[in-house]
């Protein structure tokens, strides 16, 4: 009888020395895109499900807003150069004047004055210029790295708003693990610790390893939230998929 009570006991005690965690997979760099400039969204050129490489175009953003107050600025560029070519072709007929005494020095001065703020003003302009012909750059929304779609709010026809989330973009080059842990077990675990992933769905068995231990905040669980790095290797893995977690404990 004690030698059949022996295997059983044996295999409790390396129970207990292991648990199991349900996690599920997640991207550790997820962006939500959004455009800088409002405006009527011209043309989409991805959608859900779309893998995208760093600098590829997003959505883009009609530019007319732009346009006409890029002409409105040239307007007025031209206007003060026109004024500043006047002005110093006074000021050049006011110095003749000068030297042959039929002007004073402070009408002079005053021309001088008036140029010199002038050529202010038309630097000034010129950096408008400068500063709205960026913008148009913006009207282009591209992706910021590599990654696959996996949320889209917007449609062509639509009005783009600064700061309104168009698409979700995720990383799958950058995946971890998330799963919840008890406060019990805190003692048994660490950062940098070994334990074995499985993701069942694609037959995918691995090492991973503790990458950070958080406070869940939801205080009420009395549990805490740990993040695992692992390496996909070539398997197509993707955020959602459900994991699981197998920890050896410390002795």
């Amino acid at each position: 009888m004690l030698k059949l009570l022996l295997p059983t006991i044996l295999s409790i005690n390396l129970f207990a020395n292991q648990i199991e965690l349900s996690g599920t997979v997640i991207s550790d760099n997820e962006k939500i895109i959004t455009s800088r400039n409002m405006g009527y969204i011209k043309e989409v050129y991805v959608n859900e499900g779309s893998n995208v490489k760093k600098g590829d175009i997003l959505y883009e953003i009609d530019s007319s807003n732009i346009d006409s107050n890029k002409k409105e600025i040239e307007l007025n560029l031209q206007i003060l150069q026109n004024q500043a070519n006047n002005i110093e072709l006074n000021l050049k007929r006011y110095k003749n004047l000068l030297a042959q005494d039929l002007v004073s020095l402070y009408e002079v001065e005053q021309m001088e004055l008036n140029l010199t703020n002038t050529k202010n003003m038309i630097n000034i302009t010129k950096a408008k210029l400068d500063e709205i012909k960026t913008q148009y750059d913006y009207l282009k929304i591209k992706a910021p790295n590599d990654g696959l779609i996996i949320k889209k709010s917007v449609k062509a026809g639509e009005l783009s708003m600064p700061a309104m989330p168009a698409f979700i973009l995720t990383d799958l080059s950058s995946l971890l693990i998330k799963s919840d842990i008890s406060e019990a077990n805190l003692n048994d675990i660490k950062i940098g610790q070994e334990v074995d992933i499985e993701i069942s769905s694609i037959n995918f068995k691995d090492k991973g390893k503790i990458s950070s231990i958080i406070p869940n905040t939801n205080g009420m669980t009395h549990s805490f939230v740990i993040k695992i790095s692992f390496d996909k290797k070539d398997f197509n893995v993707y955020p959602g998929m459900y994991s699981k977690v197998l920890i050896d404990l410390k002795k």
